[in-house]
């Protein structure tokens, strides 16, 4: 019986090479007579994914549909993911394959109000894996290059950052950005795409200047590229240009330019910021965490050069650490 943790045999022994239309029918109809799916159902369909050759799409709908119904809709308070169902979904999620386990975690922080920032930072270290060995396929067929953050790899990136908190006012958290300065360290020296020098700028800022007080935008508005393509006044195309021509000298020289990013970000961010301008200074306890992160292995990179001097304006009020190093930087 559905719900109880009763599929077929096929799931439970795994005697399927393939998965087809057909079967993804059976299975809709085992699981969701009753409306509900069972942990142990979940677990099945995820382990099931893992040992199967090859699926048609409407597999991997199917079983993101079920496993965020479980785990969003059916556990309670719905809607909310605790710390202990979140160590079981990437437990679960990782007997499936890597791009199916990457949706499924996706589809989980997009759908719920709330989940631990330990989900979110899971789901980016996937992704940074991925950059290294090359070996995630995804489902629309995109493969990613060993050792290259590409357009693709931004757009996942983004993509998680996004889901996290379904964009809402919450800024990016310490687990999070571990991950995405681990993964600038390990690609620093390749052709990465330019929007990565962006993600990153703008998600490192957005925690060391939220996690002092500072109220930040929605993650859609801190993070989203597309937010700047719709005003005119940007000359995004002459951003990119400048910061992909000179290395760590077209990275700087490209956040001094008069393109308007930089003042389209500032505007948006005065507007919440005039009431709490102290708020917005880097205390202490960021400032050391930075300035670690940043000496960890004994290089700035062009990116972390950028990011210096994004904040050295940003943030009204430097912490001494922060100045000195910005000061050495230059």
């Amino acid at each position: 019986m559905a719900g109880s943790g009763s599929v077929s045999a096929s799931v439970r022994t795994g005697d399927h090479e393939s998965i087809g239309v057909a079967d993804v029918a059976r299975l809709r109809a085992e699981v969701f007579p009753d409306g509900r799916v069972s942990r142990a159902e979940a677990e099945r369909l995820l382990a099931m994914d893992g040992r199967a050759g090859s699926t048609c799409p409407e597999w991997t709908a199917f079983l993101v549909e079920a496993v965020t119904d479980h785990l969003v809709h059916q556990e309670v308070p719905a809607g909310y993911v605790s710390d202990a169902n979140a160590a079981w979904l990437v437990a679960a999620a990782g007997t499936a394959r890597p791009a199916t386990e990457l949706e499924v975690l996706i589809a989980v922080l997009e759908r719920a109000r709330t989940s631990p920032p330990s989900l979110s930072a899971h789901a980016l270290g996937l992704v940074a894996e991925a950059v290294v060995d090359g070996v995630l396929r995804m489902p629309d067929g995109r493969t990613l290059v060993p050792g290259v953050i590409g357009k693709a790899e931004v757009d996942l990136l983004r993509r998680i950052l996004h889901a996290f908190g379904g964009g809402a006012g919450i800024g990016i958290s310490r687990e999070e950005a571990e991950v995405l300065f681990d993964l600038n360290d390990r690609t620093a020296g390749a052709a990465n795409h330019p929007e990565w020098t962006e993600l990153f700028v703008k998600a490192m800022a957005n925690f060391v200047m939220c996690a002092s007080g500072w109220t930040p935008p929605t993650r859609e508005e801190a993070l989203r590229h597309e937010t700047f393509l719709d005003d005119r006044s940007i000359d995004v195309a002459g951003f990119f240009r400048a910061m992909a021509s000179a290395a760590a000298k077209g990275i700087l020289d490209a956040y001094r330019a008069p393109s308007g990013l930089e003042e389209a970000w500032r505007t948006r961010n005065a507007e919440r910021a005039a009431a709490s301008a102290q708020a917005e200074a880097i205390d202490a306890g960021e400032a050391a965490w930075l300035v670690e992160r940043i000496a960890r292995d004994g290089r700035v990179h062009d990116n972390e050069k950028a990011l210096l001097s994004f904040i050295g304006r940003e943030s009204p009020l430097l912490h001494p650490a922060i100045r000195d190093l910005i000061a050495r930087v230059a």
